[in-house]
């Protein structure tokens, strides 16, 4: 299990990576969704990610950061989130 700042943190690392600024990071108890992102720049993850293996967690941070430069769930969104996911792949493997 990973303490919410450090779980922070790799949002924080994440959001750098991909260029993005989010305006809050928020943990907090959720029963519907892993996270969401409201239109004014604030990401909020659920607690119970913090028990969920790395690779997993950056799968949801990475959607809901992009979110913060594509609102919906378009092509556009989706061939983002595919690239982003790749390259991250890419830099598990040469490490």
């Amino acid at each position: 299990m990973i303490e919410p700042d450090a779980f922070k943190e790799e949002v924080r690392l994440t959001a750098r990576e991909m260029k993005v600024k989010p305006k809050e990071i928020h943990v907090r108890f959720m029963t519907r969704r892993w996270a969401s992102c409201s239109k004014s720049g604030r990401v909020t993850f659920s607690r119970r990610l913090l028990s969920k293996p790395a690779d997993f967690r950056k799968e949801v941070i990475v959607h809901e950061l992009l979110h913060l430069i594509v609102p919906n769930h378009g092509k556009m969104f989706k061939a983002l989130e595919r690239s982003y996911l790749r390259e991250e792949g890419k830099r598990v493997q040469e490490n």
